[in-house]
């Protein structure tokens, strides 16, 4: 798609099917001034419940998002893709979304231009511009960045995927990662950033027990009560996690 021209622009990925942390991400935005748009960055359904995440980020006005790669897993789960890596929990997500959602997730794009105003033209992608599964952290080597952004125009991209934020310059490219709104690392909360004039980075804290409570009465999700351990009672750490992509990277 042609690119957007935006005021500020709110940016909120790798929600992962955790619907009350998305709903208090999207309440917060909706009282901040100058919003006009909402960017996703992939990886909205895979988690406790991923048909109902789909519908209310399907449902937003003025929001846009890009493909990750548990979208498209999920996608390969429903088609019954025998030729697709599909690993247990997109199987499951894959069963539990209907043929609108399905579509949705399908018609994503793999990236998405936006205008924002004091950054200009700004690429928002899942992972990299060249591939919605690749890694990069805020130690990735220059080298290996440079040739992630590689042939791009746009001086600003936002991602996601790796579930950290971070906002670093390489080579004359601005790259910034979103952080995730359900499955986050580091402090507890919801992270998400708001673009416009410049990049700010946000955390929404939400009621972690009623969020437990809430998923554990609507989701069959097999993960679920490790994910309310690790995830929303007891968040992995910053330096845990970018130790575990770090060898997922070299691997």
């Amino acid at each position: 798609m042609g690119a957007v021209q935006a005021v500020r622009v709110a940016v909120i990925s790798d929600v992962h099917g955790n619907l009350p942390a998305l709903r208090a991400v999207l309440d917060e935005i909706a009282t901040l001034p100058d919003v006009d748009l909402i960017v996703c960055c992939g990886d909205t359904a895979s988690g406790p419940l991923p048909g109902a995440t789909v519908d209310l980020v399907s449902s937003v006005e003025r929001l846009v998002s890009v493909r990750g790669n548990a979208d498209r897993a999920a996608v390969a789960s429903f088609d019954g893709d025998a030729d697709a890596d599909i690993h247990e929990d997109d199987l499951w997500t894959g069963r539990q979304l209907t043929r609108p959602q399905r579509d949705w997730l399908a018609a994503l794009p793999e990236t998405v231009t936006v205008d924002v105003d004091g950054l200009g033209a700004v690429l928002f992608c899942h992972g990299t511009p060249r591939r919605d599964d690749e890694i990069v952290l805020e130690g990735t080597p220059e080298t290996e960045v440079a040739a992630m952004v590689d042939g791009i125009d746009e001086s600003v991209v936002v991602c996601g995927n790796t579930h950290m934020q971070f906002d670093r310059t390489v080579g004359g490219k601005r790259l910034v990662n979103a952080g995730s709104v359900g499955w986050a690392y580091g402090e507890p909360g919801a992270h998400w950033v708001l673009l416009g004039p410049d990049v700010e980075m946000r955390r929404t804290l939400y009621d972690r027990e009623a969020a437990a409570e809430e998923l554990r009465r609507a989701s069959s999700w097999p993960r679920l009560e490790l994910f309310v351990e690790r995830i929303l009672m007891g968040p992995i750490s910053a330096a845990d996690a970018t130790a575990a992509f770090e060898a997922a990277a070299q691997r």
